[in-house]
């Protein structure tokens, strides 16, 4: 389980996330983005429709493509070469 206390001010009611931690957030950035990758199952393979829906469900700002580089970034996902699939190890 992730300690989200730290991001807090960027959670609403829900407990989604409204906003991406600025680039000087670093670490929070690097904990939302942990998050998130938590949320998608190891070893099963998804379609960039499906990575959104799971983004979406966590975030207010619906920016799925940019947190779906972010987390490849980060190495947190993994993706084929074309981004047909992704999927977490």
């Amino acid at each position: 389980m992730i300690d989200l206390s730290p991001l807090e001010g960027y959670l609403d009611e829900q407990g989604k996330f409204t906003t991406l931690p600025g680039k000087r957030q670093k670490k929070k950035q690097l904990l939302m983005l942990q998050h998130l990758a938590s949320k998608i199952d190891i070893g099963a393979k998804y379609t960039e429709m499906q990575i959104n829906d799971i983004i979406n469900q966590y975030t207010a700002f619906k920016d799925p493509a940019t947190m779906r580089r972010l987390m490849w970034g980060h190495k947190l996902i993994k993706r084929t070469l074309d981004g047909t699939a992704y999927w977490r190890e």
